[in-house]
Order: structure tokens, then C-alpha cells, then sequence
């Protein structure tokens, strides 16, 4: 048994619209022991598209629009027939909960600075230690690489959601996201702070040499 020091979550079936393979049903809960152990035969679907959210919610990410915002509703990627709510426990072992921010009036997207930290070897975009790149928010910017991107999306989710990495020596970011590609880029994805001046090469585009 692997042992982290990150909470159980819980998911909870709450629509379900058609037959699943896994036999998920409606009102059946899940738990899982952190964001990296899924239970046995776990559906990998459900996984591909609840990362980003478990994780989010495990570094503290909060969502304002939701009743409870330390939790999120993730949708089935097959058809939608199933829709989860996702809830974290706290060190008490109790569903966290945060009532909704009566404040929300939309979506307040973050900035953020995914910078190669680390390269070797051969990228096909070119990218070269050093290298800078802005998001707004969720929004792929034009010419980026796809696999990067899918990559490094579960770490601007969390970002853009409030998530502290308290590992980190700034835990507004987070410097292992690494290309799926034998690993030969390494970025830094960090929330830039609104009191802070942009620095560098901050290019919100494709950034080949």
C-alpha cells in the first residue's frame, strides 16, 4: 500500500442517462483513497476526464460557482450518460465544505507562465530551455503542442482554481510538467499574481526559434 499525504475524495453518482459498462448507477458512491488510486477495475474514461478536477480539489482548488465550492461535477466522456459529484474529506475525515461565493458573476480566469525549465534530446515544436508561454485561464493558445498541453491541463485547472502546490518553494506553481515524449521538455506552469510585472519572454503564442 502506497501511503501520500493526500486526502480521500468521494464520488457520487447523480444523473444517469443509459447503460454503463462499469455498472456505475445512479446514487452509488466511490472512494478513492487519494487523486493517484483509483479502486480496482476502475473505469479509465471516468479517470481521463475526473484528473484534473481530483487533482485540483487535492491542492485545495475552489470552485465559486459550485453549492459546495470544494466540490465539482465531472461528466461521463462516453455519451455523458453519467454525471459525479466529486467531494473531498478533510484531515477529520468529514466532507469539506465551503459554501458558494454569492459574489460569482462568471468566469475570473487566471494568467499563467509555462516556461521550459528543463530540455534534452529532440522537440519537434522546437522548444528550448528558456522558452515562455501565456494562458488565460483554460484556452490552448494557437500553435501549442497538443500533447503538452494535454499534459500540463490538469495543472492550469488547479492554477486557475486557487490550488497551492505546498511542496513547491512557490506554491503558485509547479516545475514537473513534463512532455510525454520521452520526457525531453520540462515546464514550470506558474499563476502569475496581479501585483506582479510580466517579465521576459511572455509570448502568447506558438514560441519556435
Amino acid at each position: 500500500m502506497v501511503k501520500t499525504p493526500f486526502p480521500k475524495l468521494k464520488l457520487t453518482v447523480k444523473k444517469q442517462e443509459g447503460h454503463c459498462y462499469h455498472g456505475y448507477k445512479q446514487d452509488d458512491e466511490i472512494i478513492l483513497e487519494d487523486f493517484t488510486h483509483p479502486p480496482k477495475h476502475f473505469c479509465l474514461g471516468l479517470a481521463h476526464a475526473l484528473f484534473p478536477c481530483i487533482y485540483a480539489l487535492s491542492f485545495g482548488a475552489r470552485f465559486p460557482f459550485m453549492e459546495n465550492q470544494r466540490s465539482i461535477s465531472v461528466t461521463c466522456p462516453d455519451g455523458g450518460k453519467l454525471e459525479f459529484k466529486v467531494e473531498i474529506f478533510n484531515q477529520d475525515q468529514q466532507i469539506e465544505n465551503i459554501p458558494k461565493d454569492q459574489t460569482y458573476k462568471g468566469p475570473r480566469p487566471k494568467k499563467m507562465i509555462a516556461e521550459v525549465v528543463k530540455a534534452k534530446g529532440k522537440c519537434t515544436y522546437g522548444y528550448k530551455i528558456g522558452n515562455k508561454f501565456e494562458f488565460t485561464g483554460l484556452k490552448c493558445i494557437p500553435g501549442f503542442c497538443g500533447a503538452a498541453f494535454h499534459t500540463m491541463f490538469p495543472a492550469l485547472f488547479a492554477l486557475n482554481f486557487g490550488a497551492k502546490f505546498f511542496f513547491m518553494d512557490n506554491p503558485d506553481s509547479i516545475d514537473t510538467v513534463t512532455c510525454p515524449d520521452k520526457g525531453n521538455i520540462v515546464f514550470k506552469v506558474t499563476r502569475v499574481l496581479k501585483n506582479e510585472k510580466k517579465s521576459g519572454d511572455h509570448r502568447s503564442g506558438d514560441n519556435r526559434p
